[in-house]
């Protein structure tokens, strides 16, 4: 059974995704330009879902005093709460697990190019991974604005990681002044996401200061191409 997985996931990711990069290779002749198309055809071909994901988030914290009216409302009674909580998803057309797919289609992607960039691309074996119509490279300059994209680069580790905070700050919506006190949940909830905004960026440098510099421009680039396409939408 792992093996017909391992075989379904280098087939339709693993092997596009590498034929993908050395194409975009042989034509620009940068491995760094390379990895930058590649991370916008990526980008491309998970925008439909991204962006109903990030519509869903901003619907979300949109709904939250309509949800905390009902859960006030109904405190007594979780049977009608659940009732009233599923119509108010049904009459805002909002699902719940629209961004779940994304994160779940994100995650081989990731994987792929980690088994991609975790080394030199052995040269000598591309011939029975590649296209017919996709020649093997004479060689491989890693070297990009004086990063080594083989190597691990704590800078982009850095730049990465603070990219993350601007895109956790992105994703919150501004919420509007009532002139009340704040409830204990809304208190706990606000820290909570202070907490995150801090402990993402963290966990993202810490996962990417010791792997190649070239997976960590492919997360660098996303985060900003999201933020781009986090701050249009809110601002809608």
């Amino acid at each position: 059974m792992f093996e017909f997985f391992s075989t379904i996931f280098n087939i339709l990711i693993y092997e596009p995704i590498l034929n993908f990069l050395i194409l975009l290779y042989n034509i620009l002749g940068n491995f760094g330009l390379a990895v930058i198309a590649l991370t916008v055809i990526i980008k491309l071909f998970l925008n439909p879902l991204n962006k109903k994901s990030i519509e869903s988030q901003k619907l979300m914290a949109e709904m939250q005093p309509k949800i905390k009216e009902i859960q006030k409302k109904y405190k007594d009674d979780k049977e009608q709460q659940g009732r009233e909580l599923l119509k108010l998803y049904q009459d805002t057309k909002f699902n719940p697990f629209a961004g779940i797919f994304v994160v779940f289609l994100q995650l081989p992607i990731l994987w792929a190019l980690f088994r991609i960039f975790k080394s030199s691309i052995e040269l000598d074996k591309l011939g029975d991974i590649l296209y017919p119509f996709i020649s093997v490279p004479s060689t491989i300059n890693y070297n990009f604005l004086g990063v080594n994209l083989a190597e691990a680069s704590i800078g982009i580790a850095l730049i990465t990681a603070v990219a993350q905070y601007f895109q956790a700050k992105t994703m919150q919506v501004p919420k509007k002044q009532e002139g009340k006190e704040k409830d204990q949940m809304e208190q706990i909830s606000e820290i909570m996401q202070k907490q995150m905004m801090l402990v993402i960026p963290v966990f993202t440098f810490f996962i990417l200061f010791k792997l190649p510099a070239a997976l960590g421009l492919y997360w660098f680039l996303i985060t900003v191409l999201n933020v781009f396409q986090q701050r249009k939408i809110y601002n809608k």
